[in-house]
């Protein structure tokens, strides 16, 4: 064999050695990189089972009132506090930028009514299992009740040891602070602006009320009113006006305005929201001021009462009404809490045992004395058409303190168009 076909052959086999050798090394590194996914692929398939059994944080909004109403330190640790005991869940205060609008709503009577009217709030009543043919839209969290709030030293300083008892009285009462010289002094007041949602139900309606009167004796679809009462109850209110016994800018002022008045010694009487009365023992001291029931006319009728309360409620746009009805139920459990910090009266109502701030302070537990002896009755909130029916009675009301008309011809002006309304 010649020297040039060894050389040859030498290489052929270098050249099949190297190809065997770059062989193996491929399938050393196919072993590994099979080994390596053998390791990992357990800890990819539990990390993803970990992930997707992991429960998925579900977003609801709450109406940005909740911090009006009930104060913003509280709302703050109402969220805290349910999000800590349902991690699943994320709550917080909606704004103008969100389009979707809340899933929960806090509102008061004011808000009630125009919520209903355009059916912005889911029924409750397959959640909260009440067996009635009313519509239950909401959950009330802490209620009030509205009473007669009088200056004592005014009534001191015109000869009035007392406050006044009966609607007699209460004129009595008020002709003769009107011609005392009472500088800047009202005798009483009415607060009747169209922005002051609660008007009507604190200022005229309490009156009727605490003659025996109501609006909704059974489950009318139209309210009634009993004309020989009412046209009493509008003769005795267009009576102060005519007298000059009532604060001027009936229709323009709202009433808290009217409850800063009081507080500066303005007005000798007036009726408020028990809700009011923290405001103005921080104003005016314990012994400024005292509060009684609503002058009735005397004849023995029962007294009755209109509630207004702060409630909760359900958007009808909430993708997540279940989920939003467990916050409902948390904040009724709150409620007790609410009323403590609010000093409501009467608070719960469905509490036989109001609590210790009750008890055990003079104004409220005179407060809650009141309470007990008086009869509740419905008002309008959330009512179909309530603010339809009340506008009406506004309406009117203002031709009869005008002059425009007589109380009979009010009342049965009143009556005739709540008839009409569809």
């Amino acid at each position: 064999m010649s020297l040039r076909e060894k050389a040859s052959m030498i290489i052929v086999y270098l050249k099949n050695a190297k190809k065997s050798i770059r062989f193996e090394d491929r399938i050393d590194i196919f072993l590994i990189l099979a080994l390596l996914v053998l390791i990992i692929s357990p800890l990819v398939i539990n990390l993803f089972l970990k992930v997707n059994a992991e429960p998925r944080h579900i977003s609801l909004f709450l109406s940005p009132r909740c911090e009006e109403l009930l104060g913003k330190e509280t709302t703050e640790m109402l969220l805290r506090e349910f999000m800590e005991q349902n991690p699943d869940l994320r709550i917080r205060l909606a704004n103008f930028m969100d389009e979707k609008g809340p899933d929960i709503f806090v509102f008061d009577d004011g808000e009630f009514s125009a919520l209903a009217a355009v059916n912005a709030l889911v029924e409750l009543n397959s959640y909260t299992g009440y067996e009635t043919d009313a519509r239950q839209l909401a959950i009330p969290l802490v209620s009030f009740m509205d009473m007669l709030f009088y200056n004592i030293d005014i009534l001191t300083a015109a000869g009035f040891d007392r406050p006044p008892k009966t609607r007699d009285e209460f004129t009595a009462y008020a002709r003769t602070v009107s011609r005392t010289d009472f500088s800047g002094v009202s005798a009483a007041a009415l607060s009747l602006s169209p922005d002051d949602p609660r008007a009507l139900s604190r200022d005229i309606f309490s009156w009727i009320w605490a003659a025996g009167g109501n609006f909704w004796p059974g489950e009318e679809y139209i309210p009634a009113l009993n004309a020989r009462a009412v046209t009493s109850d509008l003769a005795f209110l267009g009576g102060l006006s005519r007298d000059g016994a009532l604060a001027p800018g009936i229709f323009e002022t709202a009433g808290e305005q009217r409850v800063e008045e009081f507080s500066r010694g303005r007005i000798a009487m007036m009726v408020a929201s028990a809700g009011a009365i923290p405001f103005l023992r921080e104003k005016m001291g314990d012994a400024a001021f005292g509060i009684t029931t609503v002058p009735s006319p005397g004849t023995g009728g029962r007294y009755n009462i209109g509630l207004s309360a702060i409630y909760a409620g359900i958007s009808s746009n909430s993708a997540y009404p279940e989920r939003a009805w467990s916050f409902l139920e948390f904040l009724a459990e709150k409620s007790p809490m609410f009323c403590e910090r609010l000093k409501a009266v009467p608070g719960v109502i469905s509490d036989l045992i109001p609590g210790d701030y009750v008890r055990n302070d003079p104004f409220y537990s005179k407060a809650w004395d009141i309470f007990e002896s008086s009869r509740i009755v419905p008002g309008f909130s959330g009512k179909p058409a309530a603010e339809e029916f009340e506008s009406i009675f506004l309406e009117e009301l203002r031709l009869f303190l005008a002059g425009g008309k007589t109380a009979q011809e009010t009342v049965a002006a009143i009556q005739s168009r709540w008839n009409a309304v569809e």
